[in-house]
């Protein structure tokens, strides 16, 4: 059924096989106009921008998820469910709870744990652990390796609250659930792939870190994590 509610492309084949996501609109809009050619702006519907052009002369597409669990579970269950998208990557900005990671390091999610009721009330998914795809992730680890960008591979955090009023729970997550980032996002997204038999992974760039309190700039994370971009573009097909 298209065009969807939010998405207003009316014919299959014009969103790629392959999806990029990052959260902001205007992340979209800069890999587009950095990296692709051939580009056609394909959603504007609640200036969620999306795009698809070629790579290295093979197609992709790179679409907004907004912020937060409800906004990606929409686009992407969409994509997956009525665009006959088979691949999802998040790439996206974490904030790490460990000083080990450092500003600008790339983390792969290899799973993300949530608190979220997303799963539960989505379709009776009762476990708070979700896996990424491996095939995924396997073709993403490969291309970091030829490129030679160092990855993390980590289990994520996906938590709906931005603002905490305990600020200081984020030690007890690392400790007892092993997350050493947290974004808000992945753990509806990877839901979702697993729900539609579809492939899904996240790439995400350290953005801040709650131990330090070091942190980047809105326009920093808008245009300057290109490490994650340029591992995700490579799966243009």
């Amino acid at each position: 059924m298209i065009p969807t509610a939010h998405i207003e492309v009316k014919e299959q084949g014009i969103i790629a096989k392959t999806v990029l996501m990052p959260g902001d609109p205007l992340r979209a809009k800069f890999i587009a106009d950095t990296f692709l050619e051939n580009v056609e702006k394909f959603n504007n519907v609640r200036n969620v921008f999306g795009y698809t052009g070629t790579y290295k002369g093979r197609k992709i597409s790179v679409m907004a998820s907004g912020m937060g669990m409800p906004s990606i579970g929409i686009y992407s269950y969409e994509l997956f469910k009525f665009y006959g998208v088979e691949n999802i990557i998040r790439i996206g900005s974490c904030g790490a709870y460990t000083a080990d990671l450092n500003l600008y390091d790339v983390i792969l999610a290899n799973e993300v744990w949530s608190e979220s009721t997303y799963a539960k009330v989505q379709s009776g998914y009762d476990k708070d652990v979700i896996a990424a795809s491996s095939e995924l992730n396997s073709k993403l680890e490969k291309i970091s390796e030829d490129l030679g960008i160092k990855i993390h591979k980590e289990r994520i955090h996906s938590s709906d609250v931005f603002y905490r009023q305990n600020f200081e729970q984020y030690k007890d997550i690392c400790k007892n659930h092993g997350c050493t980032v947290v974004e808000m996002e992945a753990f509806a997204l990877f839901h979702n792939a697993n729900v539609l038999g579809k492939n899904a992974a996240c790439l995400l760039t350290v953005s801040d870190n709650l131990v330090t309190q070091e942190l980047t700039t809105s326009e920093e994370r808008q245009e300057s994590f290109t490490n994650m971009m340029k591992i995700a573009l490579e799966m243009a097909e």
